[in-house]
């Protein structure tokens, strides 16, 4: 029997994402993929799978009903959730998900992406060919593409055969929601700027715009107008790519995304580094961020760093502590193991040759 996930509800923008469609840029197809790739690095660890797509669900979730147990994990962006209207299951973690039990996700708490992984994976719909099938190596929704579609409710989902594995592991939960400090790097237009333009940039806080979607990111400065670039009237159209801050007509910057146009003619004032590219795109509405310009030499240090890091997200799940007052299923665990005597003294030295007790 095939092992599948319906959707009963959903929010109004959860796709199927994995890590995209590289390869494709001259042929005019970004890569697309997941907004936070950190979050999919992060729930692959947790099921100990090498590859795999997962729901990416930005702002609300849903409601979904497995056919089989199956494992679970949920990463990005902390959403309440739980199972069977159970007790709130933790974030950046694994668990058990019974035959025909329900798992509610409601809105985001703090960030913009949260993301939902199967154990086995997303193997395609059972009916409704234009979710989960593979275009062109990988069956991720590219809205802005048209290739792919949002879940609607009704979808049922086939999954993949789980090895199996543990649950009940998690990780830490990466500070990357809430804005911050944001590194980039300097583009081919990035002279065209004036120096006192590019301290301007670097000394202003921006608010992330609720407006945004999987294309890219406004931010508002807090002070001051725009950011204008010499003969910007007279900057032809050329390739662009996800991290790439674009300077629209008013002066207004506008971080690119996965889903990002692949040509664009506004100018460049610089370029998100990928580690830093999540932060971006997990960003809360109103939150503050900054950019700092930084060497292309560091931004490589940083790539490989935040590589290494990745590779050891593996070893780095550990169990996940829960909260016996909690636990519905607390009785299924061998609390205490051996005997004990009651009346005898706890210090006193044990003696070999005594009665057994």
């Amino acid at each position: 029997m095939i092992r599948t996930l319906t959707v009963l509800s959903v929010g109004p923008s959860v796709t199927l994402q994995d890590n995209g469609r590289p390869g494709w840029l001259a042929q005019g197809l970004s890569q697309g993929g997941a907004a936070d790739t950190l979050a999919l690095a992060e729930g692959r660890a947790l099921l100990g799978q090498r590859t795999g797509a997962a729901l990416e669900m930005a702002g609300f979730g849903g409601r979904f009903q497995a056919s089989h147990a199956c494992r679970i994990a949920l990463t990005g962006a902390p959403m309440d959730a739980r199972i069977d209207d159970g007790a709130p299951l933790a974030w950046n973690a694994s668990h058990a998900m019974p035959a025909g039990a329900i798992l509610q996700i409601g809105g985001v708490r703090t960030g913009s992406y949260g993301y939902l992984h199967i154990g086995g994976g997303f193997h395609g719909p059972s009916h409704s060919p234009e979710v989960g099938v593979e275009i062109l190596g990988s069956p991720s929704a590219h809205l802005m593409a048209g290739i792919g579609r949002t879940l609607s409710a009704g979808d049922r989902l086939h999954l993949g055969e789980d090895k199996g594995g543990e649950t009940g592991r998690t990780l830490p939960i990466d500070p990357r929601f809430d804005g911050g400090e944001i590194r980039i790097v300097p583009s081919l237009q990035t002279p065209l700027f004036s120096a006192s333009e590019l301290a301007r940039l670097q000394a202003t806080p921006f608010r992330r715009d609720p407006r945004a979607n999987r294309m890219g990111v406004k931010m508002v400065p807090e002070t001051g107008g725009g950011f204008a670039a010499e003969g910007q009237l007279n900057i032809l159209s050329e390739i662009i790519v996800p991290g790439d801050i674009q300077m629209t007509g008013d002066g207004t910057p506008f971080v690119l995304l996965a889903e990002c146009q692949t040509t664009g003619g506004y100018p460049r004032i610089g370029a998100v580094i990928p580690p830093d590219l999540p932060r971006v795109a997990q960003a809360s509405p109103g939150s503050v961020l900054r950019f700092r310009f930084i060497s292309r030499e560091d931004g490589v240090a940083a790539m490989s760093r935040d590589a290494a890091h990745r590779r050891a997200l593996p070893t780095a799940a550990r169990p996940l502590l829960r909260d016996p007052a909690l636990m519905s299923d607390l009785l299924s665990y061998t609390l205490i193991s051996g005997m004990i005597d009651a009346q005898a003294d706890p210090f006193a030295p044990s003696d070999p040759t005594g009665p057994a007790p």
